[in-house]
């Protein structure tokens, strides 16, 4: 049976990668750990994966090139309701963080630069819903 997954989205593959060692030395081999450096490349993701596994957790930028991380954690949310969806950022306005409470059910949103024992817990806490 294939691993559920957790899926981080951001446009600095530095971010991505300092995401992905911080997730695998927490968790191990538990999940399968997908980047995209964008909204639409983490839609294809998000697809593919559904067909086979499941996704967990987002982990997403608000800030990027195209779609903004509010409006990318809305589309996922009506698709996939049962994701858990963190959004890491250090340049969100209130009103998107709010949008994303309301239409996404938004778990949590830390800021960067982020402290790696609160993005563990608040993945934790979002996968013991």
């Amino acid at each position: 049976m294939p691993k559920p997954a957790i899926l981080c989205v951001d446009d600095e593959v530095v971010v991505l990668d300092s995401l992905k060692i911080q997730l695998k030395t927490e968790f191990g081999d538990a999940y399968l750990y997908e980047v995209a450096e964008s909204a639409d490349e983490a839609l294809e993701i998000i697809d593919e994966i559904e067909e086979e596994s499941t996704i967990l957790v987002i982990v997403s930028d608000w800030l990027m090139p195209g779609i903004k991380g509010d409006e990318f954690l809305i589309k996922v949310h009506e698709k996939y309701p049962k994701i858990v969806k963190v959004m890491l950022t250090g340049q969100a306005d209130n009103d998107a963080i709010e949008r994303a409470t309301k239409a996404a059910n938004l778990h949590s949103c830390l800021a960067k630069p982020w402290d790696v024992k609160e993005l563990i817990s608040t993945i934790k806490s979002g996968l013991n819903q």
